[in-house]
């Protein structure tokens, strides 16, 4: 077990996430969509860097598992819903009602993200693989989607596409679908084929399409998901 300073590593690790959450949260309300997403990619990161360093100085901690997810529900749940929230304000709904009130079906990616956290952490079965769509990769998707704003026409049916993106995305968040880990226990080509071929597609999305990239890489993670289930079957 970690002593002194070093067993606090990982949960100020966890707290930089945290305050990299509500960063983005704020500007996302704001407006200012660029630097939401920003920080939402620095809270990813030390969302990564947490629990490498906590495995790799022992260093876990009850404390430490719901400080994570604390941290997670606002930098992948509510953040996210914000970005999303704006993004729906920009549509032309053809009426002052829908209008106001159409943008808060958003809210149910920080619902159903809050949901899915809860569960993560009572579930025994999700030690090497996922259940759902874990929560970063939604707000991920979110991110390449929202990160350029409205670029096409603004009417009402444009904007429902989104929404049944919305409400699909939210229920993979809490469905009982696996999903592959990016845990790698070593670097062998046969064990992890799968997690090699998606990091090398999303690499090369990456250097050719930029943050924009994210959402394709998330849409891809989802369809090798399912092959590798169909294959197992």
């Amino acid at each position: 077990m970690a002593n002194g300073i070093t067993r606090h590593i990982p949960n100020t690790i966890t707290c930089l996430n945290l305050i990299s959450g509500c960063i983005a949260a704020i500007n996302a309300v704001q407006g200012n969509t660029s630097v939401a997403v920003l920080f939402i990619l620095c809270g990813a990161v030390f969302d990564f860097l947490d629990g490498m360093t906590a495995r790799m100085l022992h260093a876990y901690s009850n404390i430490g598992k719901e400080l994570d997810s604390l941290a997670d529900i606002i930098t992948f749940g509510l953040s996210p819903a914000l970005l999303c929230f704006n993004f729906l304000k920009y549509f032309d709904y053809c009426s002052p009602v829908a209008t106001r009130f159409v943008p808060y079906i958003a809210l149910l990616i920080a619902a159903l993200s809050g949901v899915r956290l809860a569960k993560f952490n009572i579930d025994t079965r999700q030690t090497t693989s996922f259940l759902g769509l874990p929560v970063p990769a939604n707000a991920l998707f979110w991110c390449g989607i929202c990160y350029k704003g409205v670029l096409g026409p603004t009417e009402w049916w444009i904007a429902v596409i989104y929404i049944v993106f919305i409400v699909a995305m939210s229920l993979l968040l809490v469905s009982e679908i696996p999903m592959f880990s990016l845990k790698f226990k070593n670097l062998s080509w046969k064990e992890n084929k799968l997690r090699f071929i998606f990091l090398l597609i999303s690499i090369i999305l990456i250097a050719a399409l930029g943050i924009g990239s994210l959402s394709y890489i998330i849409i891809l993670y989802i369809l090798l998901s399912l092959a590798q289930n169909l294959h197992k079957n």
